[in-house]
């Protein structure tokens, strides 16, 4: 097993094929973390503690008169609350007594094969084959509150994922105030932490600064996981490159108010925790009840951020990613939504899937506007019945229609939001999300429905299936464009309005677990304005996520290579666009959008008929080496060659085969130079000792010559201008 306790110690050790992370229960029940990092063993890394009598941090009781004991200063598994360890708390509660302070002391332990669940939340998915289960339990002696900590080890991925059960042992309620899902103390080291900021239509964009002593914080409190911030976060050495280096990343499998926060200490030992936030939250935790938080996944890498990516990348394709699309080629797809916005009929819909049916696009997604009365952003959202003023006689004429041109059929959704100006607003208010008395928040002239109620839920299943059922629908695109205030839930009562986020997101998570089930051979892909519901936790509903609203090409190398930090281009959502763009007004070469899409789930959302004859040539082009290179691009490893905020003049980005007969390496010149020095591409992961046909070209190299040498990048006069490179294997 991946999970040892050595009974003499009373360590446990957690080992997956290049780590070890490792914890022990002390003298006093304090249940302390010793090491996490490269491979060692089984040894007691306990030795690494550094006890010393520090002024201002008290003592344990039991701990007598030694006074170089105190939890303000020890490393910890997941540290408690008031009662001495004055950094940040993993759990904050108020007892029946009015108290505010926990006291987790080791109680015993469990070792089972296979991954945990976590009822209602996603989370990764694996059988005894994949992983196995360590659950230690943790009681406050006083309370009787429990904390059951899971940690599930994928040993052949190097993957920890961790999450925490509550129980309340009390015989009146205990409310949590904050329950994170994750601990980790690094008693040693400088470091760095990556995040990934932004703002609608200018998501992940990558930042890395020193820790500071003190605090910080990467948080949302949107009821959302937000353009603004990711719920993923690297620790990382000074020294540490995409090829070397010791990193720590952490990520979310969740899609609401997450914190992810970090602080030196006075010791210079940094914590990490993240978990649900604590604004907005407060959880009634009645006798005999539980509460169980999302799941955080861990990696280390002590090869670099590159490592650390692959990692996660594997993680999610495998083990949390599900569904007929997991890994069956995505089709190609035109997306209406720039073409027309709401101002189309059915004959306008059609002479596009005409145009682009004879390019070789597989489907046709019809976006907003297509239903209740909606010709603008104001109106009609949560009217779920189609508008046949547009499409007369429903969806189904026009779908068969599509269909004969032999392309598939997708619809676009936001059923989370709601207008007040729409019949189901005027006849069910208390069902959007608002505080009796105020007047509420406004954002694109919509609220948002309460999806913690259950006749919300069965409005919005009921809906759904009746379209879903009407015609041939074969993709969905979820949307959901604001962010939710005014927090109030008519359906609560007072004492439990701070549940009400939470409770949403598990109520949005059945939703979309059970219309799934229903419907297994539906493509879903997630959106929120574009990116800012790109995580997880959406993504073991979702195999692709529309990466962002912003569809330059030059803005999506950035977001795209930020994105790529956590998240494989699998789940990726990209498509070509019209230009001048409709976000930047920038004009790039239609050569240029295509290269940038294909790092993702490709299609158009422009009208093709519009295009030369020579530009309907290239997208066929563009098409026909999408589906050529699928495999490489969506199953293969990605390696980030160049940094798009350090280097301004090109951008490079490569995908090598898992068996490394092939790879692909593309990029775009980002700003042309007169008289302008060579530039160079590193090349990555190839087998030093195979031999490499480029570009067909019959110029031959080993592996070994192409990592060292690399490649030169083409000279080429004008901005935007992409280069391609395809090696393959010579025997």
């Amino acid at each position: 097993m991946a999970i040892h306790y050595n009974r003499e110690n009373k360590t446990f050790t957690l080992s997956t094929k290049n780590t070890s992370y490792q914890m022990k229960v002390d003298t006093y029940g304090v249940l302390i973390h010793t090491y996490y990092g490269e491979s060692v063993g089984d040894a007691d890394m306990s030795y690494l503690i550094d006890l010393r009598d520090s002024g201002f941090s008290g003592n344990i009781y039991e701990a007598g008169n030694k006074r170089d004991y105190s939890l303000d200063t020890l490393p910890q598994e997941y540290s408690s609350s008031g009662v001495g360890d004055y950094r940040i708390t993993s759990v904050s509660v108020r007892n029946p007594d009015g108290s505010d302070a926990v006291d987790l002391r080791y109680d015993s332990f469990e070792i089972v094969p296979g991954k945990y669940d976590i009822p209602g939340l996603p989370a990764l998915y694996g059988g005894p084959e994949d992983a196995d289960t360590l659950k230690i339990t943790m009681k406050d002696r006083v309370t009787r509150l429990c904390a059951v900590l899971y940690y599930s080890v994928w040993e052949k991925q190097d993957i920890i994922t961790r999450s925490v059960r509550f129980y309340n042992g009390n015989e009146k309620p205990v409310i949590l105030k904050k329950a994170v899902s994750m601990n980790l103390d690094l008693m040693h080291g400088q470091w760095e932490l990556m995040h990934f900021h932004g703002r609608h239509c200018m998501e992940r964009q990558m930042e890395r600064i020193p820790v500071m002593s003190g605090k910080m914080e990467v948080r949302s409190t949107r009821a959302s996981s937000s353009h603004h911030h990711n719920p993923f976060a690297i620790l990382c050495a000074p020294e540490t490159t995409e090829m070397a280096g010791p990193c720590y990343g952490v990520g979310l499998v969740y899609s609401g108010n997450y914190s992810i926060q970090v602080e030196k200490d006075q010791m210079n030992q940094v914590r990490l925790t993240a978990g649900i936030a604590k604004e907005l939250f407060a959880w009634q935790l009645d006798p005999g009840a539980e509460f169980c938080t999302p799941e955080a996944v861990m990696t280390f890498s002590g090869e670099g951020l590159g490592r650390l990516s692959s990692n996660f990348h594997h993680i999610v394709r495998e083990h949390l990613c599900r569904g007929k699309y997991k890994h069956e080629r995505r089709p190609v797809l035109i997306n209406n939504w720039e073409a027309t916005y709401f101002d189309f009929n059915s004959e306008k819909i059609l002479e596009i899937a005409k145009g682009a049916a004879d390019l070789g696009v597989e489907m046709l997604v019809l976006d907003d506007g297509w239903f209740g009365k909606r010709d603008d952003d104001t109106s009609g959202l949560g009217d779920w019945f189609v508008n046949e003023k547009k499409l007369p006689g429903g969806l189904a004429p026009l779908v068969e229609q599509v269909n004969a041109l032999g392309l598939k059929f997708g619809l676009w959704f936001e059923p989370e939001a709601v207008s007040e100006d729409s019949d189901l607003y005027r006849a069910h208010p208390d069902w959007a999300i608002h505080i009796p008395e105020r007047r509420p928040n406004r954002s694109r002239y919509q609220l948002i429905l309460d999806m913690s109620r259950q006749d919300v839920r069965d409005y919005l299943y009921e809906r759904i299936c009746a379209i879903l059922d009407s015609a041939n629908i074969e993709y969905v695109k979820w949307d959901m464009n604001r962010n939710i205030s005014d927090v109030y839930s008519t359906n609560l009562p007072k004492e439990r309005q701070g549940e009400v986020c939470h409770r949403y997101m598990l109520g949005l998570y059945e939703l979309l677990e059970k219309l799934e089930t229903r419907y297994p051979d539906v493509l879903w892909e997630g959106c929120s304005g574009g990116g800012g519901r790109f995580d997880l936790g959406m993504m073991y509903y979702y195999p692709q996520i529309w990466c962002s609203d912003d569809t330059d090409a030059l803005e999506r190398i950035r977001i795209q290579y930020g994105t790529s930090f956590g998240y494989p281009i699998s789940t990726v959502g990209s498509h070509v666009s019209a230009v001048p763009n409709h976000q930047t007004g920038r004009i790039t070469p239609l050569s240029a959008r295509g290269i940038v899409a294909m790092a993702g789930s490709f299609g158009y959302e422009l009208d093709l008929n519009l295009l030369s004859e020579e530009e309907k040539e290239e997208v066929k082009e563009q098409i026909r080496s999408f589906k050529k290179y699928y495999n490489l691009t969506h199953e293969g490893e990605y390696y980030r060659l160049t940094n798009p905020w350090e280097n301004q003049l090109y951008a490079a980005w490569e995908f090598v085969s898992q068996d490394q007969t092939e790879a692909l390496i593309c990029g775009v010149q980002m700003l042309a130079q007169p008289n302008s020095p060579s530039q160079h591409i590193p090349v990555r992961g190839l087998d030093p000792q195979k031999q490499y046909e480029i570009n067909g070209n019959g110029q031959i190299l080993s592996g070994r010559a192409l990592m060292g040498g690399g490649l030169n990048f083409p000279r080429q006069e004008g901005d935007c201008m992409p280069v391609e490179f395809y090696l393959k294997e010579k025997k």
